[in-house]
């Protein structure tokens, strides 16, 4: 903040001098040789038509002209390898001359920047883009001796070479290069190795400008100085120099504002999705504001550095634009549930790609890949896809609005907010809008338009998440519900009954399980009927399953406890239910250890820890009139029966590893109790509900007699 302030203070200094303590007079007069321009007279000066007499103390001042221009390139001296146009003696009398005098209270459209003048597509060269010159005659008188220096024109397109009595000053953008390698304007100064003095002869400064056939497209008045250089004392220029640094990052500010606001809702649109992981909105809003985020990071750094050239800065804010529409309408489009448009992902790709390319070669970003005419023509089609991703966009909220009702309504607002930032240039063009310059910051109705509808997000945002809220919360009233339920449905681990002991274990993987169990004595027989099943899936929908099955069980003992007819009930009851699917097993012990098991694809059970060979058999739910696999055996007394699901051997460690079978044979040879096992599985790592029924038949007491 400091440096700021110093600055700004150097900057009214800057201006005090050139209001009241420099005098400039520009005398324009008829050359006393007429002659016509003579490329190879070095020996002496050629006398031109105008020569800007300025007087210097310890100060500097703007070159308002009069310049000399020409439009196209000089040829080279063979001699010195220089072009002919920046030699002091070349005569430019026949050149056009230009003023670049601003008007009062003059600023750049674009960047906001003050002393601004149109170029010379507003000068009589309209469509004309690639070399110029301007060259000026200067004259400096100055009461003592003092070193100059010369600062570059603040506003430019796109690149130039300063010269200095023929020779090479410096220049902004890469000349090396054909086409030169340009850049965003950016500030420079060059010393200058005359001094000002009263007997100082007059030198020529000579400026060779190349413009990119790309910035008629995007420039209403574009084309070589747009602000005039400063010659002056090199100290003064040096506070200069810093002054119009401070006016450049001033005039891009809100580039960088922007790119952190949106970061920040981006980091807050990614958070919001550990509060509920099943709204994917969350996430394309955080891509969308990552993508806004990086494009005006990207758009500051093309404008307060050379790190990054004007074609590179184009191709990516195509390229980062294109993604930009396409995400505005994906999010809306999520937003509403993604019902209808199934289309519409593609479509947008498509979009996304040809918006791109067109843009990239309507700009002639890569010269000579199509002809002029024709990237006027791809460029005109890049500004109509605009339409193209802002109609989709009303559209799918229009469709939300019929759908929704008050919740699409909502988004109205954004949407017309986003129209107005994305045809702010064209709303300018119009006369409907204009930008504003706070303290020489630029402020496009784009900008306020930007930041009211990440203000409106955010709060629709908000509204989303305490929704999202109140249904979990509803949602966990539920699957509390359904645990109790489960609990209550559930018989005791222990169950004490005449001639049996049984033992039961169940681990739900989540909070409501699909595993179940039933135990169903007979009073009048002294049978005992075990149905053990696994429902298809896990969490509350398979909860529901087993309510229904546990039901159908209880309705089905009521008037019989045949294994097969049990298993035949249950198949009945859930087909026509989708992808309802259970295995299951019934099995019915008699008072004398008969059994008889039934089983509908599940695992076979453990008899003194020994598998029970089974046929196969379909699980229920699959075919209507599926048959189980039927099976009878003894059970002595003394025999132990386990009956578990596949979530014992189907736990898995951390390497992938499955607890098998052939751990599950052995576990159950030193294993006392069904808790045992389900520890055992559990412990490996549980994967699947894991429920364990243990059944010992008792052998009966014999009576004594005292």
């Amino acid at each position: 903040m400091t440096r700021v302030l110093q600055v700004l203070c150097l900057t009214l200094c800057l201006r005090t001098m050139f209001a009241g303590g420099v005098a400039v007079v520009a005398q324009t007069a008829e050359a006393s040789n007429s002659q016509a321009p003579d490329d190879h007279a070095k020996a002496q000066r050629v006398p031109t038509d105008s020569t800007a007499q300025v007087t210097l103390g310890q100060s500097a001042v703007p070159l308002y002209g009069p310049w000399k221009f020409m439009v196209g390139d000089s040829p080279t001296d063979p001699e010195t390898g220089q072009p002919r146009w920046a030699e002091p003696s070349f005569d430019d009398s026949q050149w056009e001359t230009v003023d670049l005098a601003p008007k009062d209270g003059a600023v750049s459209p674009i960047g906001g920047f003050s002393g601004y003048v149109p170029g010379w597509t507003a000068r009589g060269h309209a469509d004309y883009s690639g070399y110029a010159w301007y060259r000026i005659r200067v004259h400096c008188q100055g009461g003592s001796k003092s070193s100059l220096a010369l600062a570059g024109p603040a506003n430019i397109d796109d690149a130039y070479q300063a010269f200095d009595e023929g020779k090479l000053l410096g220049s902004f953008g890469d000349f090396s290069r054909k086409p030169p390698l340009i850049y965003y304007t950016q500030p420079l100064q060059f010393r200058l190795p005359e001094t000002c003095t009263p007997s100082a002869a007059a030198q020529v400064l000579a400026f060779r400008f190349w413009m990119e056939p790309s910035t008629l497209l995007t420039d209403p008045d574009a084309g070589g100085m747009k602000s005039a250089p400063l010659l002056g004392e090199a100290g003064v220029i040096g506070l200069f120099y810093q002054s119009q640094r401070l006016e450049l990052i001033r005039g891009y500010l809100m580039y960088a504002i922007e790119a952190v606001v949106f970061a920040l809702l981006a980091v807050v649109a990614f958070s919001l999705i550990l509060f509920d992981r099943s709204d994917r909105v969350y996430l394309w809003i955080g891509l969308l504001f990552l993508v806004t985020s990086a494009t005006n990071w990207f758009g500051a750094s093309a404008s307060w550095t050379q790190w990054i050239s004007i074609p590179l800065s184009l191709v990516v804010d195509g390229s980062l634009g294109a993604v930009t529409f396409a995400l505005w309408v994906i999010v809306w489009w999520v937003w509403f549930g993604r019902e209808g448009f199934r289309w519409l992902p593609a479509v947008l790709s498509g979009l996304v790609v040809l918006s791109a390319v067109s843009r990239i070669l309507g700009l002639e970003i890569f010269p000579g890949l199509v002809s002029h005419p024709i990237a006027l023509q791809l460029y005109a089609l890049n500004q109509g896809l605009r339409f193209v991703f802002f109609g989709l966009l009303v559209w799918v909220v229009l469709d939300g609005i019929r759908r929704k009702g008050m919740d699409g309504w909502l988004a109205l607002p954004v949407v017309l907010l986003h129209g107005i930032a994305t045809f702010s240039s064209d709303l300018i063009r119009l006369h409907l809008f204009h930008d504003w310059f706070p303290l020489g910051v630029e402020v496009t109705p784009g900008d306020v338009a930007i930041f009211l509808v990440a203000a409106v997000i955010a709060l629709l945002l908000l509204r989303r998440l305490l929704e999202s809220v109140k249904r979990q919360r509803e949602i966990a009233l539920d699957v509390k519900q359904a645990q109790e339920v489960q609990q209550v449905i559930l018989p005791e681990r222990r169950i004490a009954l005449p001639g049996f002991a049984i033992e039961t274990e169940y681990r739900p993987a989540l909070e409501v399980g699909g595993d179940f169990y039933q135990i169903v004595p007979h009073p009048s027989n002294g049978s005992l009927l075990i149905v053990a099943g696994d429902v298809a899936g896990h969490g509350l929908k398979a909860g529901m399953l087993v309510a229904l099955l546990v039901g159908a069980i209880r309705s089905t003992t009521d008037w019989t406890i045949d294994p097969v007819i049990v298993l035949r009930a249950l198949n009945q009851r859930l087909m026509g239910r989708g992808d309802a699917q259970a295995t299951c097993l019934a099995l019915r012990i008699d008072a004398n250890g008969q059994v008889t098991l039934a089983n509908a694809g599940h695992v076979p059970p453990y008899l003194n820890c020994e598998e029970l060979h089974l046929e196969g058999a379909l699980p229920l739910g699959m075919f209507e009139g599926a048959e189980p696999s039927v099976m009878r055996f003894q059970l002595q007394p003394e025999d132990r029966l386990i009956l578990m699901s596949d979530g014992v051997a189907e736990a898995m460690d951390a390497n992938g590893q499955l607890y098998g079978f052939e751990r599950v044979h052995e576990l159950l040879r030193t294993a006392r109790s069904a808790a045992q096992v389900a520890d055992a599985a559990q412990a490996f790592g549980q994967q699947d509900d894991i429920s364990v029924v243990s059944v010992t038949r008792i052998a009966a007491l014999k009576s004594t007699t005292a």
